[in-house]
Order: structure tokens, then C-alpha cells, then sequence
């Protein structure tokens, strides 16, 4: 009657760094990769082949340690905070020497003894303080993978060699009559050097503060908890707990594992988990995750998961792996990198050319100094970090809200999305039904009718079932063997109690398959549609028994939410398999504009494709295995936390705890986080646009003004910075 249930990179420095594709992903997770290139990974501190930027921890590698106070648990700092000292102490004479010709004791020394003292305190500066810049910059020629390195090395050396030709040979040099001296810059070469090292210093510092949010979550676990065993408590670290421990959580500590309430109460809160407020009543049967903080009282727990598989371990591992891709619009910034530096370098040698054929005398040095000043000033690492870094920001702040996006390109895609399509139960719906009413034909009474269903419920693991379930067991009323249980998917369950086949399922599935109900049970059942529940029918035998309302309260957060939504300008669907006017009125209640009801998850694929086109981008969010299809289908599939571990697989965005206010946070972190790529990549363009001409001397024309070298030098290391500081701004996003 009823149907059954259907080691060394090939392209860059080898001793390094390679790519992570090449690695097998049994293989432990890299100690250190890049912030800007994907797929870079190193087992040591270093700097990234490709770009020269230094690698940084990858938090995967060392969420066990514990986190560093200042500069003394970070070896790079301590390096780049001493090598900018020495720098400056080293260069502070070279620039009195330049500079200082007014001074009393400066002006007495002659210019060839002045300039043989700035190249003894210059060299140092350039060869041994600033070798790490030296050294990224040959990586950069030996594996043609130009970068900022490679200008910041030209220029320095460029600076620095014509100095010393000057002073120690100038008659290889064209020096133009009546000039008294060549003109030195080693003061430029020390300057250079002194400020890329603290803009190295201020960067690394600023990128630190990026991986905060992984960190804040990984140090929300403590270290250490209390395991009751025969009646004593001991301590215990949390890495040796084991499934089902016990273990006491005392008033103000943090939960340790993930577990069930097995004695006592509490309140505990989850905000820093999942952004929520309020916190949460917690006792017996009660579940209760790691990272969170216990309140006033004290319960015992029994740890259900441990290690990598607690909830919070699951987040920071999605979230580490998530900053680690790239989003579509990093191609534009990848693209323009890709010609960037030798664009540049030809700018640079077309205006050292004509400065020397046009310039002022002596042409020469001033061909020299704005060359090197159009190398110094153009900044690849501002274009390059202008993505990644608001992505790692991004999607930091939204695992602490409890959003979890699994990659750079989702992130992006949320911006796009114009339609959402939404689950109703365990999506609007708390996922909680209970039944609200058992109507019985004539000839059977209520308490038998429950019987006959909840029998054949109890075998199933959907919210309705348990509903049913549940209603048995407070009228005590016992449940029945069953055998040849059965699940059809979109219409019910089927199962033998004793010599008897029981279904459960809508009227509109038995419909289709040739079981009619009275008209007496029809009109029942769509008046209980009607206020808002769901209503199942009970056949035995291919006899209808009788009628179940089951009615699931709406989330608190749901109305909030939509509207928000609306006002972000989507439009709002609600698809789902339950009964057309249970449906409508549970739309009706929430404001949204379109309903799709009594659909099998095969229907809510077609739902999903029919609306995607060209110009429209679909999101589904739902919790169900029956939204699995749907949520791989979507442009950005949306699970709720709470819901099935195929739903959560499927989708390529949880909310840890299925809160629909995290849905809008969701919507709103991705505008947030694109508008301030937007501005990183503007802000990159126009300062490369704007910067490069004016260090080539433009404006020398009309105004007789030029850039020194050192102002460009400070231009280039705060355009990085700006980029991250920008970023960091995502940090407070509410």
C-alpha cells in the first residue's frame, strides 16, 4: 500500500617552504604560513618565497601554547625590535653628517672625510642590520618572483653604490663643471633601510593583532579541570579527560568538554561562544559545551566530547582553515601583483633616464634619487593584503558571534545573495514541537490512538516524532515493540505493531497513494492547520485512526531576524514539507513573502535551482537531513548548529546555535567585511596610482618639488599598515 523508504617547493626557495597541496593531510598542520599566499607552509619561522613577507604561526600548530606576553614569546619581534636599534643608533650619525653642515663641529670636516664617516656607518646599516632585506630580495631575483623586496633592494643598493662610486672612484661618474663635491646619499640607504625594518616591525605587530579572535578562542578551554572518581574530586588537565568522565564545574570556572548535566543546576554563559547575551538555565539532560563559563552554581557533567571533536576545537579549526583561502576578488589584487614590480622598475628606469638627459645639474644624482624614490614608494604588499587580511579578520569575528563560514569565497558569496530561502521546523521553529491536541475517529479513545503512534515514532529521530513520544510517556502510557520499521522520506513512518501495519504521515502523502480520510477528519485537521499546527494521521491497516496536532513554537529571534533581513533588501521564502496552512500561518506571522509547502526534498532542490539565475543568488537555510540537498545546491547553503550532521556538512555556513539573529549577523559581517576590502583596495590603488608618479618628480615642473627617498620609505611602510589597521576595524563588528 505505502512505498518503502528510498618537503620542498618546485617553483621557490626548496630549504623553505612548500605548498600545502603537496602535503598529505594526515600530515600534522604547518608551524608557520603565509598571511597573503595560499597554499605556503613551513615547519620553521622564516620569510615566504613568493612575497618575502615573514610567515606567521599557523594557530592550528600552536593552539597548546599558551600565549606570550609583549614581544618576549615571539622570536621575530624580539629580531626586528633589535635590529630597528641598532639600525637607528647606526644611522643617527650618518644623517648629522648630511645633514648637519651648519652645525658647529659638522661644518669644519672636510667633504671627503664626512663622506668616508657616512659610508663606515652606513655599510653596516645596509649589509649586516639590513641583511633579512637583502637576503628576501635575492630570493626574489634567483626565483624571478618579484616583490616589495625586490624594489626596497634596488633602491637601497642603488643608493649605496652610487654613493660609494662617487666617494671612491668619481671620475667613473659624469660630474658636470663648476660642481664642488659629489653628492652622497648614504643617508638615504640607512634611512631606507631604518624605516622598511619598522614598518616590518609595526606590520608584523599589527598582523599579530589579526589572528585574536582564534587565539580568544582557543584560550577559552582551560587547562586543567575537576574529575570526580569513587567519590573524591582531583584535578585533572583537560587533555587527559576521556568520554564519559565526570566531572564537577565549579561556580565561575570554565566547562572543559563538551557533556550532558547529569546532577545539579547552574546558568552558564555562552556569549563568548556564540555572541548570545543571556545566559543559558542548565540542568539535568542538559548540554552544555566547552569555553563556556559556569555561573554561581555548580553541577556535575559527564564529558560526551573530547580533544579535537569538542565543539570548540571543531570552531577553530574551521575558522583557521577558513582564513587560509582566498576570495574570487583577491584574483583583481593577484592579477595587478603579477605585473606590478616589473611595471615598476620600468617606471624607475625611465625616469632615471629622463632626469639625466632633462634634468637639472648634476642630472645624474637626480636621476639617481628619484629612480630610487619611485622603487622605494611602490608598495605590492598594500595591493596583496588588502583581501586577506579583512578575510582573516572577518571570519575571526564571526566564529566568536557563532558564524561559522567555511571559506574566503563564501564570505564573499553572502554579499550577493538577494534571495533566502528558509526551513520551517528547527529553522523558524525551535525544533521543539509538542502535541497540542490527539483527535480519535469514533470507536477509539485518545489514549489508544497515541499508543498505536507513538509506538512506531519511537524509532524515529525526527523533531515530530519525539513529540509524540513524549506525549506518550507523560500519560505513561507504555510503547510497544515494533518491527520492519521504515522512513519515507517527504511522507511519514512506517512500522508493524504486533500483526498490524501503523503509518504515520500528512494526509496529502496518503492522498497520493489511495487513503482517503473522512470529511469529518478533513475539516478537523484544517482547522488545526490553521492555527498554526501540524497535523499528522495515524492509519492502521490502511485505515485511518484518527488525527495528531503537534505545534512548534516560532524562535524568539525569528521576527527580529526577518525583519532585519527585509531590511537588508532580500526577499524572504519560506520552503517546506509541512501542510499549506500550517505553513501560511506561520508566514503570515513572521512577514515573509513567499510559502512553497507539502515539498519532498527532491521539490526543494528544484525550488533552489528554478530560482538561481544570472542575476539572482540564492541562499537555504535549514537543519534537516531532508535540506541536505537543498543546502549543497544553494549559492551559500546555511545550517543551523542545532540541526543534522548532514545538514551541517552540507551547508558552507553554521550557526552554532541556531539562532536566527546570527542568520542576519551573518548577511551583515559579509557587507562589513567586502566594504572594507572595497576601501583596502582603493586605498591601494590610489596610493600606488598617486604615490609612484609624484616620486618620479611630476610635479618638479610647476612646483620644483620633489620626493625624498626617506619620505617614500615612510609612505610605503605605512601603506601596508594602514591596509591592517583598516581591517582590524571588523574586530568590533556588531
Amino acid at each position: 500500500m505505502l512505498p518503502n523508504a528510498p618537503k620542498s617547493c618546485p617553483h621557490c626557495a626548496p630549504e623553505e617552504a612548500q605548498p600545502a597541496a603537496a602535503v598529505k593531510e594526515s600530515l600534522p598542520p604547518a608551524a608557520y604560513i603565509c598571511p597573503m599566499c595560499e597554499g605556503v607552509r613551513s615547519d620553521k619561522p622564516g620569510a615566504c618565497p613568493h612575497c618575502g613577507m615573514a610567515l606567521e604561526k599557523n594557530p592550528l600548530a600552536h593552539r597548546n601554547e599558551p600565549e606570550c606576553c609583549g614581544d618576549g614569546g615571539d622570536d621575530e619581534v624580539i629580531d626586528l625590535w633589535w635590529r630597528v636599534r641598532w639600525s637607528t643608533a647606526m644611522t643617527a650619525p650618518v644623517v648629522l653628517l648630511s645633514m648637519g653642515m651648519n652645525l658647529p663641529v659638522i661644518r669644519d670636516i672636510p667633504h671627503e672625510a664626512s663622506g668616508w664617516m657616512q659610508f663606515v656607518w652606513a655599510t653596516p646599516v645596509v649589509f649586516w642590520v639590513g641583511w633579512p632585506l637583502l637576503v628576501r630580495f635575492a630570493s626574489s631575483l634567483r626565483t624571478l618572483r618579484f616583490n616589495m623586496f625586490t624594489l626596497i633592494g634596488l633602491g637601497v643598493l642603488a643608493a649605496w653604490l652610487y654613493s660609494t662610486v662617487a666617494l671612491a672612484a668619481p671620475h667613473l661618474l659624469p660630474h658636470q663643471a663648476g660642481h664642488a663635491g659629489m653628492v652622497l646619499y648614504f643617508e638615504s640607504a640607512a634611512v631606507i633601510t631604518v624605516l622598511v625594518l619598522l614598518g616590518q616591525l609595526l606590520e608584523l605587530r599589527a598582523r599579530k593583532a589579526t589572528g585574536s579572535a582564534i587565539r580568544a578562542l582557543m584560550n577559552l578551554a582551560p587547562k586543567s579541570a575537576w574529575l570526580v572518581r569513587d567519590g573524591e574530586e582531583i584535578e585533572t588537565l583537560v587533555d587527559d579527560i576521556q568520554i564519559g568522565d565526570v566531572l564537577r564545574i565549579k561556580p565561575g570556572s570554565r566547562v572543559p568538554v563538551d557533556g550532558i548535566v547529569t546532577e545539579g543546576s547552574s546558568t552558564v554563559d555562552e556569549s563568548m561562544l556564540t555572541g548570545e547575551s543571556m545566559p543559558q538555565k542548565k540542568e539535568a539532560n542538559a548540554a552544555v559545551t566547552g569555553g563556556t563559563v559556569n555561573g554561581s552554581g555548580t553541577f556535575l557533567m559527564r564529558a560526551e566530547r573530547v580533544g579535537a571533536n569538542t565543539l570548540l576545537s571543531q570552531i577553530v579549526e574551521m575558522t583557521a582553515k577558513a582564513q587560509a583561502s582566498r576570495a574570487p576578488v583577491q584574483r583583481l589584487a593577484d592579477r595587478v601583483s603579477s605585473w606590478f614590480v616589473p611595471a615598476v622598475v620600468g617606471v624607475a628606469a625611465l625616469t632615471f633616464l629622463l632626469w639625466w638627459q632633462f634634468g637639472p645639474q648634476p642630472s645624474f644624482a637626480f636621476a639617481v634619487v628619484n629612480a630610487v624614490a619611485v622603487l622605494i614608494i611602490a608598495c605590492p604588499c598594500a595591493l596583496g593584503l588588502a583581501t586577506p587580511m579583512a578575510v582573516t579578520v572577518g571570519l575571526g569575528r564571526g566564529a566568536q558571534l557563532g558564524v561559522l563560514i567555511k571559506n574566503a569565497e563564501t564570505l564573499e558569496r553572502l554579499h550577493d545573495i538577494d534571495i533566502v530561502m528558509l526551513d520551517k521546523t528547527g529553522t523558524l521553529t525551535e525544533g521543539k514541537p509538542s502535541v497540542t491536541e490527539v483527535f480519535p475517529l469514533p470507536g477509539l479513545s485518545a489514549r489508544d490512538l497515541l499508543a498505536c503512534a507513538a509506538a512506531v515514532e519511537s524509532m524515529s529521530e525526527h523533531p515530530l516524532a519525539t513529540a509524540i513520544v513524549n506525549a506518550a510517556k507523560e500519560r505513561s502510557i507504555p510503547i510497544a515493540a515494533v518491527t520492519d520499521f521504515q522512513s519515507v522520506t517527504g511522507g511519514g513512518v512506517l512500522g508493524n505493531v504486533g500483526e498490524s501495519e501503523v503509518f504515520i504521515g500528512q494526509e496529502a502523502f496518503l492522498k497520493k497513494n489511495g487513503v482517503l480520510v473522512s470529511t469529518e477528519c478533513h475539516a478537523h485537521s484544517v482547522k488545526m492547520q490553521e492555527d498554526g499546527c501540524t497535523v499528522v494521521v495515524v492509519v492502521l491497516n490502511e485505515k485511518p485512526l484518527g488525527l495528531i496536532a503537534i505545534k512548534d513554537k516560532i524562535k524568539e529571534s525569528a521576527p527580529p531576524a526577518i525583519a532585519a533581513l527585509h531590511a537588508l533588501g532580500m526577499k524572504l521564502q519560506m520552503i517546506t514539507g509541512d501542510a499549506l496552512a500550517t505553513a501560511q500561518r506561520v508566514a503570515k506571522d513572521l512577514n515573509i513573502d513567499e510559502v512553497a509547502a507539502e515539498v519532498s526534498p527532491k521539490e526543494k532542490l528544484l525550488h533552489v535551482y528554478q530560482a538561481r539565475g544570472k542575476d539572482r543568488h540564492v541562499a537555504f537555510a535549514g537543519d534537516g537531513i531532508n535540506d541536505a540537498p537543498a543546502l549543497a545546491a544553494a549559492d551559500v547553503g546555511i545550517a543551523m548548529g542545532t540541526g543534522t550532521e548532514v545538514a551541517i556538512q552540507s551547508a558552507s555556513v553554521t550557526l552554532v546555535k541556531g539562532d536566527l539573529h546570527a542568520l542576519h549577523q551573518a548577511f551583515a559581517l559579509s557587507h562589513a567585511t567586502m566594504k572594507v576590502i572595497r576601501q583596502n583596495l582603493m586605498f591601494a590603488f590610489l596610493y600606488n596610482g598617486l604615490g609612484i608618479p609624484l616620486a618620479a618628480g611630476i610635479l618638479y615642473p610647476f612646483t620644483g618639488w620633489q620626493l625624498n627617498p626617506m619620505i617614500a620609505s615612510v609612505a610605503m611602510s605605512l601603506s601596508s599598515v594602514s591596509v591592517i589597521l583598516n581591517s582590524l576595524r571588523l574586530r568590533r563588528f556588531k
